[in-house]
């Protein structure tokens, strides 16, 4: 974990709060993983899958990937940022809020990077976390997607 986070226990990132937790590696968006996102989704508008139109007709000059495709990325790339051996399990609660800022062209490059905004004890055990997180796109000064993530971590 290069570019992440590593910790021995949930404890352990209570005093992280306000921090980054890194960020991961470059990861591809290429036109086949659009196609099958589209047919998985049911999303086969011509500005993700119709190569010809989209450089013909599209403000963007060419295919772009789908909001929800680049944002479901997270998952992966969230996987390099934050390890945490006493970790039983990991379950995704919910965004408060999502924002697509930037559209992904077709073989462009994303990557995560991720700040611990809060830190909460829960009732039964285990924690949950607040994330600051920017999906990046490379050779943008503008993120693809920010979003507020809120994951739960358990401990046996």
């Amino acid at each position: 974990m290069a570019n992440g986070t590593h910790v021995a226990t949930l404890a352990d990132l209570e005093p992280l709060v306000g921090k980054s937790l890194g960020t991961s590696d470059w990861m591809a968006v290429e036109q086949d993983r659009i196609n099958t996102f589209a047919d998985a989704t049911d999303d086969h508008q011509w500005i993700h899958i119709d190569l010809e139109r989209a450089k013909a007709e599209s403000p963007f000059g060419g295919p772009i990937a789908h909001g929800f495709l680049t944002l479901s990325l997270l998952i992966p790339m969230w996987e390099q940022i934050l390890k945490v051996d006493s970790a039983t399990m990991a379950v995704n609660y919910g965004l408060n809020k999502v924002r697509f800022t930037n559209p992904v062209p077709a073989g462009g490059k994303v990557r995560l990077g991720a700040t611990l905004k809060d830190f909460e004890k829960l009732p039964k055990g285990g924690v949950q976390l607040t994330v600051d997180g920017r999906i990046e796109l490379e050779g943008s000064e503008r993120p693809a997607v920010v979003v507020e993530v809120i994951l739960r971590y358990f401990e046996e």
